[in-house]
């Protein structure tokens, strides 16, 4: 009797024709995943392909989804995934136009201060962890572009990180510290005699040394170190990226190099930071202060 063989499910044209058009784009792995995703959300609803869709499907599918009571923010992940369906793929921009984007209310960011986030890296438990997290704070890297880098994207002699798979498949280089690079090369070091790196190999393998460190698991070591330090403040990967910002805008830093760094297409999210720079705040005087009428006398001593 012949064993069964399981047969992969054939990926129909559309969703073949969808997949081109962002891997064309250099699209992440995990945008496109994110995208179809949300594009058979659509199919589902309408019970039949998406390619047949009206205004009026479009209409019937973003009410029912706020009657339903979705995230604001996940309501506008579909906006973004349908828009690129029918402006690109299936070429009816008019469609696309019938799609609302919901305006969200954005919240201050959490930010460390420099205590707390060297208490965080001193909390780790290996050094592999403290070197991931410190890449993260010391270049102001998005977690997943700390997870995909690899061993050759460190330039110690222009002292850059080359990020390749940046927001939106963008390349940019980012800071490399003196101090950051001293302690990759302890972990370059300490990776080589534990037979988990490799010159050609990822930064910070994973499980398994040919795959690389995964989002889920840099989250995971950022909230145990957090706690493990004490530090009350909800915490994940992206606070570090939050508090390298706001820390180069306190020292003075000018905000358009900040948004280099860290690989802003727009000024405005950049300039957010300036709601959270406290120290910035502190150093401004007040018109009230130079008044001077509320200054406590000063009385002569006996």
């Amino acid at each position: 009797m012949n064993e069964l063989i399981p047969v992969a499910t054939p990926v129909s044209p559309l969703r073949q024709r969808l997949i081109d058009d962002m891997t064309i784009r250099h699209f992440s792995r995990e945008t496109q995943r994110n995208y179809i995703r949300d594009v058979g959300r659509f199919a589902t609803f309408l019970g039949r392909p998406p390619d047949t869709a009206t205004s009026e499907d479009l209409r019937r599918f973003q009410v029912g989804q706020r009657e339903d009571g979705m995230p604001v923010p996940t309501m506008n992940s579909i906006v973004a995934a349908l828009r690129f369906f029918f402006t690109h793929t299936l070429d009816r921009p008019d469609l696309a136009r019938r799609l609302v984007r919901i305006k969200q209310i954005r919240k201050l960011p959490v930010v460390l201060s420099r205590d707390e986030v060297a208490r965080l890296l001193g909390a780790t438990t290996c050094l592999k962890h403290q070197a991931a997290l410190s890449v993260a704070y010391g270049a102001g890297l998005r977690v997943a572009e700390v997870a995909m880098l690899k061993v050759r994207d460190i330039d110690s002699e222009r002292m850059l990180l080359r990020v390749e798979r940046g927001k939106g498949g963008q390349y940019r280089n980012a800071m490399l510290p003196t101090d950051l690079l001293v302690l990759l090369r302890q972990w370059w070091k300490l990776g080589r005699e534990q037979g988990v790196m490799h010159r050609d190999g990822w930064l910070f393998p994973g499980q398994h040394a040919m795959k690389p460190i995964s989002t889920r698991q840099l989250h995971r070591i950022v909230v145990e170190a957090a706690q493990a330090a004490e530090i009350t403040k909800r915490v994940c990967p992206h606070t570090l990226r939050h508090s390298f910002a706001t820390h180069l805008l306190e020292d003075g830093t000018d905000i358009r190099i900040i948004q280099a760094l860290l690989g802003h297409a727009k000024l405005e999210n950049t300039a957010f930071y300036t709601k959270v720079a406290t120290r910035t705040v502190r150093a401004v005087t007040s018109p009230l202060d130079k008044l001077g009428i509320f200054a406590p006398e000063v009385t002569a001593s006996g």
